[in-house]
């Protein structure tokens, strides 16, 4: 089923693609008689008889695709926000809250996963701590190659591996996302239920980056537990 949904939703949309990308009036009529029944559906089938229409067409059927035909689940959503009185602070401070509401685009950073992980360290002066800022290093050294395309994994399956997710969500990791350290081990522990990543002790960035990429590529979506 979900299969059969998921190529119905490619043909629309290419479809659509294919009507607001129409190059001449012959065209974008042949295309509009084509889907005629997913248009009809939607309220926006007819005979065009210039290149503009094409636009209205376009418009007309995503709002109808995006909203109109999802209506009553709207209602119910907005319903929901209501009784907490959260849906009329969202209506007076929209722009407050649109970064909590709404996915962004914005490219994930090293620096972001470096400050999003704290470390829980040794003491200072102990050996183990000398071994673990090292590792800190290397562990900045990774994300940056990461960042930069060389390596064999990127940021989004480095933060999938740790957290289960492919980016910090809007709203913030709960719990707090914790860097660990694992003496003994030449492999990447992780436990997204905590988001922890627990890092392996090594004495060659080399041999780091290649444990690293190794727990990462071969712990798909939920790292190592």
């Amino acid at each position: 089923m979900a299969v059969l949904v998921r190529n119905s939703s490619q043909r629309i949309w290419s479809a659509i693609f294919q009507i607001q990308n129409a190059s001449t009036l012959e065209t974008l009529q042949d295309l509009i008689v084509q889907n005629s029944t997913m248009l009809q559906i939607a309220g926006c089938f007819k005979h065009v008889t210039s290149m503009e229409e094409k636009h209205s067409i376009v418009k007309e059927y995503l709002r109808w695709y995006i909203i109109d035909r999802n209506h009553s689940a709207i209602e119910r959503f907005k319903d929901g926000l209501a009784s907490l009185q959260f849906l009329t602070a969202l209506q007076q401070h929209p722009t407050v809250l649109t970064p909590v509401l709404c996915h962004s685009d914005n490219k994930l950073l090293a620096m972001d996963i470096e400050n999003l992980f704290q470390p829980e360290l040794s003491p200072d002066g102990s050996n183990r701590r000398v071994q673990e800022d090292k590792t800190r290093s290397f562990w900045a050294d990774y994300l940056l190659d990461c960042e930069e395309n060389d390596s064999a994994v990127t940021l989004e399956e480095v933060m999938m591996f740790a957290t289960g997710v492919p980016c910090n969500p809007p709203a913030g990791m709960e719990p707090q996302p914790l860097l660990q350290f694992l003496p003994g081990s030449k492999l990447p522990l992780a436990n997204t239920c905590a988001n922890t990543l627990k890092l392996p002790l090594l004495d060659h960035y080399d041999t780091f980056k290649a444990k690293m990429n190794f727990g990462n590529q071969n712990s798909p979506g939920f790292g190592r537990t």
